[in-house]
């Protein structure tokens, strides 16, 4: 996570120029307690910004707790923005409407914006989303038919900052679903390893009767601290595998396992992340399993939904492919079987199942959180995908 000050010092601007607006036109109408309770606001986003700027964020040597406290300022400071902003451009309508609700209406919706942003920050983090769903297959072996995998995605462990109650409660919420296998399609961190080691023994109560398997997501690579030297940044890539393995995990770093049914099989394929930036390419589906189009039925665990068109489709026959990453941008809006995230306008697949030709994707929305600490709408989500026979 990375503060560019030319970014911040625009948003200073803005907020001055805002502020000042608001308090000119509070102080014309006789609001005066009110003007003095957004002057109050605007010196602590004024001090929030400061110290977002002076902190070394990218570093390696800031210790969690730090970096987590960073991002609840960050957020605050959005938080305060944001209803402000939105509620003046209510109260700029209702002027050029000559309406006499603008300043009520632009303060209601301004307190709801803050209302439903902290919502979303203290509240849906700590829920769960259990999501069915049955997807069909003509390759299907028979001895599959109404095989369940459930799949976890995206836990950036250090959003908690070593507090394990809401990792407990999605740990049990996969026990308890008693499913064939499980499948964690990466991102277990934010920056480095030491955000996992409180989760240590949590990650290895995990179990299903074929095995936990995983793959790396993009944040697992350390790229998004700076270290000391590239050994360094190797030699906690490499703790982080050995802690899944460690916990019981069959990392597949671009290799495969046979899960066997009697004298039938299926193929669980896993590749090293494969995403839409520079120097993100590195999953090698050729390298995991040199048959891509024998006769087998495969699965795909990969981190990035990107991967399915790019990759996927084109160079094999993989029946499906399990993905997160999106998060849906942790912002959704549902109604019945209606969702519509903003991550749509960046991934064509963002959340949800994807069928092309008879073939799979699934891309889980994940549980945890990546910059913003909130989740609004976006309900943390564990998966049951049951596999069957298509007749």
């Amino acid at each position: 996570m990375k503060v560019h000050w030319l970014g911040l010092i625009v948003m200073v601007v803005l907020c001055i120029a805002m502020d000042a607006y608001i308090c000119r036109r509070l102080r014309r109408n006789g609001y005066r307690w009110v003007m003095g309770f957004n002057a109050l606001l605007a010196l602590l986003a004024a001090g929030l910004v400061i110290a977002i700027g002076v902190l070394p964020m990218s570093s390696a040597t800031m210790p969690n707790s730090t970096f987590v406290t960073c991002q609840y300022m960050l957020y605050t400071f959005f938080a305060i923005l944001v209803p402000k902003a939105l509620g003046m451009v209510v109260y700029g309508i209702g002027r050029w409407l000559k309406a006499r609700w603008a300043a009520a209406c632009s303060g209601v919706v301004a307190a709801l914006v803050f209302g439903m942003m902290w919502w979303g920050a203290i509240v849906t983090p700590g829920k769960i989303e259990v999501r069915e769903v049955t997807l069909e297959f003509e390759r299907l072996p028979e001895a599959f038919d109404g095989y369940r995998i459930v799949q976890w995605s995206d836990a950036h462990l250090g959003t908690y900052d070593g507090h394990t109650a809401i990792v407990e409660k999605q740990v049990n919420a996969i026990n308890a679903l008693h499913p064939d296998m499980i499948c964690f399609t990466g991102d277990l961190v934010s920056r480095e390893t030491c955000e996992a080691l409180p989760y240590r023994d949590l990650l290895s109560r995990l179990h299903a009767p074929d095995g936990v398997f995983s793959v790396l997501g993009n944040h697992d690579y350390d790229n998004y601290v700076t270290w000391e030297d590239e050994q360094a940044k190797l030699a906690d890539r490499k703790a982080l595998c050995d802690l899944q393995q460690q916990a019981g995990w069959r990392l597949l770093n671009d290799d495969y396992a046979l899960i066997k049914r009697g004298n039938e099989q299926i193929v669980l394929i896993g590749t090293e992340n494969f995403g839409d930036r520079p120097g993100e390419k590195r999953g090698n589906l050729v390298r995991a399993y040199s048959g891509l189009r024998d006769a087998n039925f495969k699965i795909l665990l990969q981190h990035n939904p990107y991967a399915w068109r790019a990759n996927t489709l084109t160079n094999s026959n993989i029946d499906l492919m399990l993905a997160g990453h999106t998060h849906a941008f942790q912002m959704m809006l549902t109604l019945g079987n209606w969702r519509w995230s903003p991550a749509s306008f960046r991934y064509p697949e963002w959340g949800g199942a994807y069928n092309e030709g008879g073939r799979w994707l699934y891309v889980n929305i994940g549980t945890g959180m990546v910059g913003p600490p909130m989740r609004i709408g976006a309900t943390p989500e564990i998966t049951v995908i049951t596999l069957k026979k298509k007749q």
